[in-house]
């Protein structure tokens, strides 16, 4: 079992960065491939990014692309999200998930762990 807790939310101005971290506990951590994914209020789960275990690529969609990073360090096991030219539109709660799947998936129902999700606020 794998247990995922995210931190590093909070309020930020438009255009500012902050970065998430999600840490794992369990063995496997450097075999799962880690999601972010995000829920704004009423609206569904989105996926922002991912890192795979094996060659450790990325993968973002468009809508953050080139401004969102996700790394990983695998001594600490934990995930990272780097978020920068924030938006008043990337408010949302954001989470973490975990799959052993050796490939990134934009679909939730893939991954197998999440955290509990932290909030993060761009004010315009």
């Amino acid at each position: 079992q794998v247990q995922l807790v995210e931190s590093g939310g909070g309020l930020v101005q438009a255009g500012g960065s902050l970065r998430l971290s999600c840490a794992a506990s369990g063995r496997t951590f450097s075999r799962l491939t880690m999601g972010w994914f995000r829920q704004a209020p009423g609206k569904e789960r989105e996926f922002v990014g991912a890192i795979v275990w094996s060659g450790g690529r990325t993968y973002y969609p468009d809508s953050v692309k080139g401004r969102f990073t996700i790394s990983r360090d695998n001594d600490k096991n934990t995930v990272y999200l780097q978020m920068n030219s924030l938006k008043p539109e990337d408010t949302a709660v954001y989470s973490c998930a975990g799959t052993q799947n050796p490939y990134y998936s934009t679909n939730l129902r893939e991954y197998d762990y999440w955290g509990q999700g932290t909030q993060v606020t761009v004010s315009s």
